[in-house]
């Protein structure tokens, strides 16, 4: 900066900024403004500009650059008038909602060159001049459509949805009295929906409704199911009515309903559903591909790819990358031995070799762009440019690509994912995980059997029956230790279900299991009706209390008679299992009554809680229990000696949230 000469101060500020730029006299000397429009410079010099490198005219017309500023040639000629329109696009006011325009919840329509102001969005009344407001509403009693037996929620989109309270069923609006809590109240209901109408089985769970003879009793309360004249216990096909009984193969089917006529196989087990059974069906699996040809006889894969040359194919081979042809599993985590590590970092049961976030817990593996990386430890989850929570994130649609963003109701949410945030067809408001594109609804018609004594034949195993498309399960038998566990596993999770012992004969154990990774490991919860001690006192005397336990299974040994004693025996035993909690009110369950339960599980802590209910009346709290034992893992039930047990009205939630302020109580207490 020049320096100020007192002498000649007046001619200095007259003559050395640029002409036109404004002059000031400082304590140092002067300072000149900036260079007029269209120049660049100090102040003191200022040169041109050449606007025409940046192609300001419309294309074809030539830019000429004056000083300052440029110029766009005229364009003549009615030829070049014909064939050159000048291009005006209009401006979208209501993009990404028109915020600011029309009052909140109301719409803004675009129109040619401006907009304006329409109605109320569905759910809301009122106008421009009075605003929009809530037709709906869960925090006004006056605006709350719900039965005052329902549970009122407000969805993201001020959507209103009602749901009925435990011990009562119907469509949330209108709830009768649910004696058997399976969903189905006991008498009929003034209302359209499903769940309105009368069970027909108002004091057996029965969640399916199933009723073979049509004759308005369900099959799990009719004595005489198939309506053919023949009592259930004497029927070889309870179902299906065959009066003569004919039996071919002897087994314990009838001809009338065996998919095997033939062939004995009391399993009656059909892989791919064509009502052939498998004893009997030359192509198992329905791929195409006979059994005697198929490296996969009851998993499909037409390709039969077989990396490791085992005779086992990859789509069923425990170990694809290892040679293991009899699939050896010890400890059913359905990894074979020949290349289980056990060596798991995070606890959430993937050993580090196969897990999608070694360091990471992420019990459910969830990958959403198949990129090998799992979603938690992925910045990216869709693979669109767009990151997750990083700048210029965080991405409005984290697991459906949409780089533009687009979002028109500006609420947050991309437009492409605004009702079915995993693009999996299953709207939010019904998707037990709407975050999770492989998990949709409850369903354990595929699960995995897993026999905790498998030693001896004091008793025989379990025999489960799936119903209700996979929500309801029974097991008929007084059976050893055993527990039937899906094949979807989770990360934070509630589970919930209707537990029923539908006899009056014995006295045991049945309950749920979550956080299963192998048969040495998961947690139970089991409820015994009365104390007794186990009768083979080998190898220690186990006594069994009555009431409500929950445990945490880590064994040692494995299945077999440690672990089969200690399941029984209420308290710790060394190297297998840890008593968390127990009811103090020492209550057995009822023969013949219903019982909800309710869990949540956040592995990401340890939190822990179970509540249950008799009716609508809350009749056991655990509060809530820290335990890291297990970070996540799969879903199932448990029974232990005791027949004729019902689970029903099953359901399960993906669910990472921490319960309300209970979430400051598991964080204090969490382990560091």
């Amino acid at each position: 900066m020049p320096k100020k000469n007192t002498s000649h101060s007046w001619k200095i500020l007259l003559y050395s900024c640029f002409r036109g730029v404004r002059c000031m006299e400082t304590a140092e000397g002067f300072q000149c403004g900036p260079c007029p429009e269209g120049l660049t410079g100090n102040g003191v010099t200022c040169s041109d500009i050449d606007e025409c490198r940046y192609s300001p005219c419309f294309p074809g017309v030539r830019c000429v650059n004056t000083v300052p500023g440029f110029r766009c040639e005229t364009c003549v000629g009615l030829s070049y008038a014909k064939s050159n329109k000048q291009i005006c696009l209009d401006i979208d006011e209501c993009q990404n909602g028109g915020h600011g325009l029309c009052v909140p919840n109301s719409h803004c329509i675009n129109t040619l060159g401006s907009y304006h102001c329409g109605q109320c969005k569905s759910g809301y009344t009122g106008d421009q001049v009075r605003g929009c407001q809530a037709e709906r509403s869960c925090r006004s009693r006056a605006l709350n459509p719900c039965s005052v037996h329902a549970r009122c929620i407000e969805e993201r989109r001020g959507e209103v949805t009602c749901i009925c309270g435990i011990g009562w069923a119907g469509d949330g609006y209108i709830c009768g009295k649910d004696v058997d809590i399976d969903g189905y109240p006991n008498e009929e209901l003034s209302c359209p929906a499903e769940s309105c109408r009368k069970d027909n089985c108002k004091f057996v769970p029965n969640s399916g409704q199933e009723d073979a003879d049509g004759d308005g009793v369900g099959d799990a309360c009719d004595e005489d199911a198939d309506g053919d004249g023949i009592p259930n216990d004497q029927d070889n096909c309870v179902l299906t009515p065959n009066v003569n009984q004919r039996n071919s193969d002897q087994d314990i089917f009838g001809d009338a309903c065996d998919n095997c006529r033939n062939v004995l196989n009391n399993d009656q087990r059909d892989t791919d559903g064509d009502g052939k059974g498998d004893a009997c069906d030359d192509d198992m699996d329905g791929d195409g591909i006979k059994n005697l040809l198929d490296n996969c006889q009851r998993i499909p894969n037409q390709d039969q790819e077989d990396k490791d040359n085992d005779g086992v194919g990859d789509a069923c081979d425990s170990c694809p990358t290892v040679s293991n042809p009899n699939q050896s599993d010890i400890d059913n985590d359905l990894v074979g031995d020949s290349c289980d590590t056990n060596q798991d970092s995070d606890g959430d049961g993937h050993q580090d070799s196969t897990d999608n976030c070694p360091t990471i817990i992420n019990s459910s593996q969830l990958d959403t762009d198949k990129d090998g990386l799992g979603d938690e430890c992925d910045e990216d989850d869709d693979n669109d440019g767009i990151p997750d929570l990083l700048p210029p994130g965080p991405d409005n649609c984290r697991l459906v690509p949409n780089p533009g963003q687009e979002d028109d109701n500006g609420d947050g949410v991309g437009d492409i994912c605004e009702s079915d945030f995993d693009q999996d067809t299953v709207i939010d408001r019904i998707d037990v995980c709407p975050e999770n594109a492989e998990i949709t609804l409850t369903d354990f018609r595929a699960y995995q059997t897993v026999v905790l004594d498998p030693e001896g034949d004091a008793q025989i195993d379990p025999n489960w029956v799936v119903l209700n498309q996979g929500m309801e399960i029974v097991q008929t038998m007084n059976s050893d230790p055993g527990l039937a566990v899906g094949y979807t596993a989770f990360n934070g999770v509630d589970f919930e279900g209707t537990f029923h012992v539908n006899t009056v004969t014995d006295d045991d154990y049945a309950g749920f299991i979550f956080g299963y990774q192998d048969s040495s490991s998961f947690y139970v919860v089991m409820w015994k009706q009365t104390e007794q001690t186990y009768w083979q006192a080998t190898p220690f005397r186990a006594v069994a209390e009555p009431g409500i336990q929950l445990k945490a299974v880590k064994s040692k040994t494995g299945p077999g008679e440690h672990l089969r004693n200690s399941l029984w025996h209420t308290g710790d035993t060394s190297d297998q299992v840890r008593l968390l909690w127990k009811d103090p009110r020492n209550v057995g369950w009822k023969d013949k009554v219903s019982y909800r339960w309710f869990l949540q599980h956040r592995p990401q802590i340890g939190y822990i809680r179970a509540r249950f209910y008799e009716g609508s009346d809350l009749v056991a709290d655990s509060g809530v229990t820290i335990d890291t034992t297990m970070r996540g893992g799969r879903l199932g039930v448990f029974c232990f000696s005791q027949e004729n047990i019902i689970w029903s009205n099953l359901k399960y939630r993906c669910n990472d949230t921490f319960p309300g302020s209970e979430q400051a109580v598991a964080l204090l207490q969490a382990p560091q």
